[in-house]
């Protein structure tokens, strides 16, 4: 769920359920021992956090994450407010406000400005669980095919050779079991 989208309406404060939902569903996937690695592919504040939750669950798992970058700039913040303030006055209707809001949030990528969801990209780049200067190669780009195919073709090759490492330590919270 996009809680931009939701702000001010009944709703929003399911966001962070979402984001558990997100990661219960990675954790569930994972849990089928099916797997050798996982290639994580997500965008919003919500899906790249239960993404690393649900990662984390099943850490002995080798995985990497592919960020999704940045969406292209859309209609300018002045714009976008002139539109809902004109809204709020009842001078415009629904429809000129959602394509207001169609043409500011356009197309696949991060929202376009500094949130949450773009913060995330770079700690995920800086925990070094994606590849070195991804964060913010816009989609739909051959430089970002080019990272996604070589990131998938990095982690089957680490697997392969068993030079990946998983993403963290199973431990155990059973005192009985410690040394």
């Amino acid at each position: 769920m996009c809680d931009g989208i939701t702000q001010g309406y009944a709703g929003m404060e399911l966001s962070l359920f979402s984001r558990d939902v997100i990661a219960m569903s990675t954790a569930v996937g994972l849990s089928h021992q099916m797997f050798d690695g996982s290639l994580f592919m997500g965008v919003c504040d919500k899906i790249v956090p239960g993404l690393m939750i649900g990662a984390l669950s099943f850490g002995h798992i080798p995985g990497i994450f592919v960020p999704a970058g940045p969406m292209s700039s859309g209609i300018g913040n002045k714009e976008k407010a002139r539109t809902r303030q004109l809204f709020a006055e009842g001078k415009v209707g629904r429809d000129e406000l959602l394509k207001s809001e169609m043409g500011s949030y356009h197309s696949p990528g991060t929202c376009t400005f500094y949130g949450t969801a773009n913060s995330n990209q770079m700690m995920m780049e800086m925990m070094g669980v994606h590849l070195p200067a991804a964060a913010f190669v816009h989609p739909y780009t051959d430089l970002r095919e080019a990272l996604t195919r070589y990131a998938a073709g990095h982690l089957a090759r680490g697997i392969k050779n068993g030079t990946i490492k998983p993403l963290g330590e199973m431990l155990t919270e059973n005192p009985s079991s410690m040394p």
